[in-house]
């Protein structure tokens, strides 16, 4: 074999020239530039095993993340950066002030085999998502979203509530499904235009298997379907479970909107199906987004925006009150004296609980039905509510962004394509924001005079454009129902049973 010649490495012994010392030089400053203002990065293989036990929180993990590699820091999932922002300027400078070039999805596969990037909620930003949210916002409030047309639907659901807790007197029981069975009768209400019975079977299969998709959609099998998207088609175990149940929701929801057609009168629209069928009939003849298959995605947005979190914010409202009827704020509510009616005014330090009860008791008394006309007389209520909130972060990592170019985001650059995900347990945990913000203060959302103050680093509902399309039912949900069942109710969590987890 011949040998290689010397000559061919005698390049390397040479001195350099002047233009290829600065050919290197230039090289060296452009990677330079590039990678210097990169956010810090971590690995997912620093990521120990016990940490992904159950009681692993990934949120209360990355916040605690921020000491070490800042509030702005790189995640490793794979080769595919994930950008981390654990702060509100982070957060704010991302979805508002650079809302179009963040606001995008990650295609994600088993959101892709899901979704097939239809919807609203995880469909990709552009042209068709700006028309089918702004369609269904507009539907929304002209169904009363956000308005007081809407409280009637919600007042109703209020008796019906208060009728099944009063079935088990004082034995302990579970108030989740009733409340679930609420929230989700107003969606039906307005999607479909009328609300289920509790005990109606296809009612309660229909929900039964939207929290299951929802369970199995984010099991640990589930997610190597990521790595791996074959897995999604095998015919066993969680992968065979999603799909059916894919399927059983499909032809429920499909076979009402089939009934809808078939009785469609276009001059008196019932719900959101029978306006999303006269403004798709109005768009036939434009390049329109607008059919069945998006309708059919955007109602299952429905119910994920405006069921699942209101339903857990109240059951968290009432774990709170039930659990931490010590917790002192000494405040009291307007209207209620601070002070007992002794001889010596010795001071009464008010609990939480007993706080929202006298305040729902000088305003409502016993008789009167909650609305939003009593919202201003009732601050202490309104922000007993964002506090919890604030405490629990229901959705605790904002569903994950996009990068669609590539920018620069609080002094670091931000190739496109990263996955963006804010933290908003982090946002709403600041201690540069929030005092003592570990502990259970609704006073800290009112001013000196009780009334009720805004803060703009409260964003339970995220920022920007993809903000939760649910937010104002929430917001009327969740002041009507917790006022209703305070009045109606006191909630205690059974003495002999293990306190839950409190973080969120």
């Amino acid at each position: 074999m011949a040998e290689p010649s010397t000559e061919a490495w005698t390049w390397l012994l040479r001195p350099p020239t002047a233009t290829e010392l600065l050919l290197v030089a230039l090289c060296w400053l452009g990677c330079y530039w590039l990678l210097r203002r990169r956010p810090r990065a971590l690995w997912a293989v620093d990521v120990k095993g016990d940490r992904l036990s159950p009681a692993f929180s990934p949120h209360v993990f990355l916040t605690g993340l921020t000491k070490m590699y800042g509030s702005v820091f790189r995640l490793f999932v794979g080769s595919r950066p994930f950008i981390v922002l654990n702060t509100f300027e982070a957060v704010r400078e991302a979805l508002v002030q650079k809302a179009e070039v963040f606001s995008d999805r990650p295609s994600v596969p088993i959101v892709l085999m899901i979704t097939h990037h239809k919807g609203v909620i995880f469909a990709p930003y552009g042209p068709v998502w700006k028309q089918q949210r702004k369609f269904s916002l507009s539907t929304l409030r002209h169904f009363g979203v956000g308005r007081h047309s809407l409280e009637p639907k919600i007042i109703e659901e209020l008796n019906f509530i208060k009728e099944e807790m009063l079935k088990h007197g004082k034995d302990s029981f579970n108030p989740f499904p009733i409340i679930r069975n609420a929230v989700s009768n107003v969606i039906c209400s307005m999607a479909f235009g009328k609300r289920f019975n509790y005990e109606d079977d296809e009612f309660k299969t229909m929900l039964k298997n939207m929290a299951r998709a929802l369970e199995l959609s984010v099991n640990s099998y589930m997610i190597l379907v990521n790595i791996c998207p074959w897995l999604y088609y095998l015919p066993f175990g969680p992968f065979r479970e999603l799909r059916q149940t894919e399927l059983d929701i499909t032809a429920f929801l499909k076979k009402i909107i089939a009934q809808h057609r078939d009785t469609l009168d276009a001059a008196n629209p019932r719900d959101f199906i029978d306006m999303y069928f006269i403004h798709a009939e109005e768009e036939k003849n434009k390049e329109s987004s607008f059919n069945d298959d998006y309708l059919f995605f955007i109602i299952g947005d429905l119910f994920i925006a405006g069921t699942d979190t209101t339903s857990n914010t109240l059951l968290w409202c009432l774990l709170y009150m039930s659990l931490y009827p010590e917790v002192q704020d000494c405040k009291a509510p307007d209207g209620c004296s601070e002070t007992g009616a002794n001889s010596d005014s010795e001071e009464i330090t008010w609990s939480v609980s007993e706080k929202v009860h006298a305040e729902i008791e000088a305003v409502l008394g016993r008789d009167k039905v909650p609305s939003l006309a009593h919202k201003a007389q009732m601050p202490f209520t309104e922000a007993t509510i964002m506090e919890v909130q604030r405490m629990t972060a229901v959705v605790p990592l904002s569903i994950p962004r996009m990068a669609s170019e590539t920018a620069v985001l609080q002094g670091y650059t931000i190739p496109k394509g990263s996955v963006i995900v804010p933290n908003l347990w982090s946002v709403h945990r600041d201690p540069n924001i929030w005092e003592k913000p570990d502990e259970f203060q609704p006073s800290r959302f009112l001013d000196e005079n009780g009334h009720l103050i805004k803060k703009e680093s409260f964003i339970p509902f995220g920022m920007g454009k993809r903000v939760c399309m649910g937010e104002q039912l929430a917001k009327m949900e969740l002041f009507l129902i917790f006022s209703s069942l305070m009045q109606s109710f006191t909630f205690m969590y059974p003495e002999n049973a293990a306190k839950p987890s409190m973080e969120g």
